[in-house]
């Protein structure tokens, strides 16, 4: 990771601040860093690009519903 990381959360997200965030690297693999909000220095978990567009597709089709 080089260079600062823009953190966001969803906007359904309460004031509380019980939130995941996510950042997109700056180092150019597109990978996408994800952290806890109320521990913003504690673990980041870090997926690859492809990591990432398969979680997106799965959450798109549903394949996570309850």
């Amino acid at each position: 990771m080089t260079g600062p990381l823009l953190w966001k959360k969803s906007s359904y997200s309460g004031p509380n601040g019980n939130c995941v965030e996510f950042a997109t690297t700056s180092d150019g693999t597109g990978d996408v860093l994800i952290r806890h909000s109320k521990r913003p220095d504690d673990t980041v978990i870090r997926y690859t690009a492809a990591e990432w567009s398969a979680f997106l597709a799965g959450a798109k089709d549903g394949e996570f519903d309850i």
